[in-house]
């Protein structure tokens, strides 16, 4: 049973939260927040504004399974996760 956008936006968040909160995450992760960025994208439902914020979390999460040190790589981008989340929770 496919997940429901509500759903999805919200495996995203958790992730995002996770990746905050912890300061790591895995490549498996990113793969996961590629997945889902790609599909909330085509999702009609979804308001545009979102959208701008999940093509910025794409780029995070391929730059995160790409690099070397992951771990730096969410350290580096602290601010950008939480007011990624904010936005969302303000859009959805």
């Amino acid at each position: 049973m496919p997940l429901s956008h509500q759903d999805q936006v919200s495996l995203l968040k958790d992730i995002l939260n996770n990746h905050q909160t912890d300061c790591c995450g895995s490549v498996s992760e990113c793969e996961q927040l590629e997945r889902l960025v790609k599909s909330l994208m085509v999702n009609t439902q979804i308001d545009q504004n979102v959208k701008s914020i999940l093509q910025e979390v794409y780029n995070y999460s391929q730059h995160g399974a790409e690099t070397a040190d992951l771990d730096e790589h969410i350290l580096s981008n602290q601010d950008n996760l939480s007011q990624w989340v904010s936005n969302i929770d303000t859009y959805s």
